[in-house]
């Protein structure tokens, strides 16, 4: 994912206040009795903390070690939350010569557990929340921040205004539209000069950015989405953090980040994590090189940032019900500091699922990420659940919208699937058209939704879980062009002032309902169906054009047919016999006729039918 915003750590510290006096803050601010790790880090950061001595007098909670890092200005605890300790909040002594100290610290009781992990069940919605509902003006800028930026619609790359309240004011739009899954892109502070509305340069791991709202705005959204049945992934950035973090311009310890004078950029060549005869100075640009040079790059090498990494990924799930997480430019990081988060948070939530960002063109650079790869042959197992599909994204538009013949078109999509062998799980891969890094899926507005239609019933009827992006429904479309704004446009009807509102039926075009109805109908009946979550998939070589598979399970069947050609066209039905003998008669759910399976069977041009 590559952000154009060029800062240094000066441009940041120039916006501090200067000699700031700062009071001890631990992070994180509480933690639960009854983990599984016993353990907790507690960082503590405030003017010469490093060589305090603490004192802790809680029973069952045992200080097992202190660890005191470069940096004058932070101090680590390693607390031991024994199965004795009761919840309740108790001080943590700072003795640093005559002076004392308190920090009042809490336990809190672990409650039942709240998260439903996604799955192939469901229909995951990609949304931008600065570009999807303003729900709340009041926090449009935020002049508490060290670099308040003022909100600007008329530029594309600027903060708009959208919000955590947006979203959940839109809850029942998404519900309605059949989606039972929300991906968020990050929502965490991103205190940076250039506004940063992307949400990939975080700058504090505990707390939601102001101008999205506040912790319990977030959590009061998970919650109203879980009333609804949906659940909400979290987006995450281990590889880096914005160079506006107050760790840029006070290192905890040197090796917190990789080359900190940020003079090595990375090559974005991710084929060096998998190359066998790599070189050292290529595979260091990949993985150590800084993202960009307003997002520095962390070392997961060293084990205290890890375990902080790692905690603040446990302490979202517990604290705000997050159903899955989305791990941003996951290959970038070190890949055994990664495996090991990974293997933590999993400990404690067996059933988790979380999505790595493995930007591959090929189906074998995706596989070789996804946990217990036969390809992985480091040594290290990545322990990662599911990898995103983004070699069938990368093909797709090409491949629905070309006439197919022998060679092009359905086939290209029929070939890319020959290739699922590669996958340990295919049903934990994330099948998408298009992202919020990429070119919408539509560059302009279609004649007819032929090819659009098929592409979309493809994408909700094949293996894994699929995942839109927002506006995908309404046929939002254009390509980066030199900016990535250009593809993450407003929803219409989502801010104050907008003159259309594409969020009701009334204010969508005769094209933009036919689409949105489409989907939510498609999306309504995979709701629930195992036999699209479960099924297995059995698919037949495209024949002039026309490519047909099977999704069964337990007794149960759909067959999807789609003509991927722009005429009429005549098959051969007994081709199909294993799943469909001829005189089959199924019903298409998307009309509702009847179909009957023939020896000489006419399909219009760009026809589609779902059969059961």
């Amino acid at each position: 994912m590559i952000r154009k915003i060029v800062l240094s750590a000066l441009t940041c510290a120039l916006a501090l206040p200067l000699c700031a006096k700062n009071a001890p803050v631990a992070e994180p601010a509480f933690w639960w009795t009854g983990m599984k790790d016993k353990t907790v880090q507690v960082m503590i950061n405030g003017d010469g903390v490093r060589d305090a001595l603490p004192e802790i007098n809680r029973e069952g909670v045992r200080l097992d070690s202190v660890v005191r890092l470069n940096s004058p200005n932070y101090l680590l605890l390693y607390l031991n939350i024994g199965s004795d300790a009761v919840p309740g909040k108790f001080p943590i002594t700072l003795v640093n010569g005559k002076k004392k100290t308190r920090i009042e610290y809490e336990l809190r009781a672990r409650g039942a557990k709240q998260y439903t992990p996604f799955s192939s069940a469901d229909l995951l919605y990609l949304l931008m929340p600065d570009r999807f509902a303003n729900g709340n003006t009041a926090n449009d800028d935020d002049a508490t921040l060290n670099h308040p930026v003022k909100s600007d619609r008329e530029n594309p790359n600027g903060r708009h205004g959208g919000d955590i309240e947006g979203i959940t004011k839109h809850l029942g739009y998404i519900d309605s539209l059949g989606v039972t899954a929300i991906w968020l892109t990050p929502v965490l502070e991103n205190d940076m000069p250039g506004g940063s509305y992307h949400g990939y340069a975080t700058t504090n791991y505990y707390k939601i950015d102001p101008r999205f709202g506040t912790n319990d705005d977030y959590c009061n959204m998970i919650a109203e989405a879980h009333k609804r049945g949906l659940k909400v992934v979290m987006d995450m950035i281990f590889n880096h953090s914005g160079v506006c973090h107050k760790w840029m311009t006070d290192m905890p310890s040197k090796d917190w980040y990789n080359h900190t004078d940020g003079s090595v950029l990375t090559n974005f060549r991710l084929s060096t994590a998998n190359d066998p005869y790599r070189s050292d100075y290529d595979y260091d640009r990949t993985t150590n090189g800084w993202f960009v040079p307003a997002m520095p790059d962390l070392n997961q090498r060293n084990p205290h940032l890890l375990r902080y990494l790692t905690q603040s990924s446990i302490w979202w799930i517990e604290y705000a019900g997050i159903d899955g997480i989305r791990m941003d430019t996951h290959p970038y990081a070190d890949p055994e500091g990664m495996s090991k988060w990974l293997a933590a948070v999993l400990n404690e939530y067996p059933d988790y699922n979380i999505v790595g960002e493995c930007w591959y063109g090929e189906a074998a650079g995706t596989a070789f990420w996804q946990k217990g790869s036969r390809l992985n042959t480091t040594g290290i197992d990545s322990n990662l659940p599911t990898v995103m599909d983004f070699p069938t994204m990368m093909l797709a538009r090409d491949a629905f919208k070309t006439q197919s013949t022998r060679l092009t078109g359905l086939n290209a999509i029929y070939d890319r699937l020959a290739l699922d062998y590669l996958y340990e799980d295919p049903q934990h891969v994330l099948t998408m058209l298009d992202n919020h890094d990429s070119d919408r899926f539509l560059l302009e507005m279609p004649e007819n939704l032929g090819w659009w239609k098929q592409a979309f019933a493809f994408m909700l009827t094949t293996r894994g879980i699929p995942q839109m992006y927002y506006g995908d429904e309404l046929l939002m479309h254009g390509s980066k062009e030199g900016s990535d704004g250009f593809v993450r446009r407003d929803m219409p009807g989502g801010f104050p002032g907008d003159k259309v509102n594409a969020f009701v039926d009334a204010g969508r075009t005769d094209m933009q309902r036919e689409a949105w109805n489409f989907i939510s109908r498609l999306a309504n009946w995979r709701r629930g169906n195992e036999v699209i979550s479960k099924g297995a998939l059995k698919h037949f070589m495209p024949e002039n054009g026309v490519y047909v598979y099977e999704r069964s399970y337990k007794g149960k069947r759909v067959v999807v047919m789609m003509n991927g050609t722009d005429s009429e066209n005549v098959i051969d039905g007994t081709i199909y016999r294993e799943i469909m003998p001829e005189g089959t008669t199924l019903t298409d759910i998307l009309s509702g006729e009847k179909v009957t399976i023939a020896r000489e069977m006419r399909l219009p041009a760009r026809a589609l039918y779902i059969l059961e």
